[in-house]
């Protein structure tokens, strides 16, 4: 009515809207009412999580999201509010695999096969790649971990999967820990860790070149029990 004013009398305007000039008047000074007062909370509630799910779930599943920050609300209304303050769901690109094993580059002898004891720290490493999504995208993540002690000893983050991701990350953990010659380091046969630079980084150690057997080889199935391969973050 505020807006048709300007073109129409008041009078007109609460005979066709069946509003009485009384009512009209005393409008802006009323409180918000109940109902309108639990919508602007939730709506708020509904834009934290929206950003907090990485605009990721739909009305069902914000439905529980927010029922467990304390704001019961039905699928309706969600719905309701989601359209009025123009939230929608991103579609999440699927991720299909980390390293590549297709190649020609040379691959050693599994020197670990399925026994992962070790004796000593900085006797035997393992190393991976693992992904971290973000409201960015794919973030990277290549780890090398010592068997013995389960520590993380080197680790890198970059948003390309390449030899100087998995090089970065084998270079902090030999920096560290220094490590004496005749270090055992085990990974898949991926192409980061069968490339030239990685090979090389290797024999200054007296390392041995990434041994053959897919993701499922002992290194990265130990590389990935640890909590640094947790899909939330790091």
């Amino acid at each position: 009515m505020r807006t048709l004013r300007l073109q129409y009398p008041l009078r007109v305007l609460c005979r066709v809207l069946e509003v009485s000039r009384s009512g009209y008047y005393a409008w802006p000074h009323r409180r918000p009412s109940t109902r309108a007062q639990e919508d602007a909370r939730l709506e708020v509630a509904i834009q934290a999580a929206h950003v907090r799910t990485r605009q990721t779930y739909g009305p069902e599943r914000l439905q529980a999201e927010l029922r467990e920050d304390g704001f019961p609300a039905g699928i309706s209304r969600i719905k309701r509010l989601r359209k009025k303050l123009g939230l929608r769901c991103q579609q999440v690109r699927r991720f299909t695999t980390t390293t590549d094993s297709t190649h020609a580059l040379p691959v050693a002898d599994n020197v670990l096969a399925q026994t992962v004891t070790t004796r000593r720290p900085n006797e035997t490493w393992v190393a991976d790649i693992t992904y971290v999504p973000t409201v960015e995208g794919w973030l990277y993540l290549a780890g090398v971990k010592d068997l013995y002690t389960g520590e993380v000893v080197g680790h890198a983050m970059d948003a390309r999967m390449t030899t100087d991701l998995v090089q970065s990350a084998l270079r902090k953990a030999l920096d560290t820990k220094r490590p004496a010659r005749g270090l055992i380091h085990h990974s898949d046969r991926g192409s980061q860790y069968c490339a030239q630079a990685y090979q090389a980084t290797l024999r200054q150690f007296g390392a041995g070149l990434p041994a053959p057997g897919g993701t499922m080889c002992v290194g990265a199935v130990a590389l990935r029990q640890d909590p640094l391969n947790a899909r939330d973050g790091t």
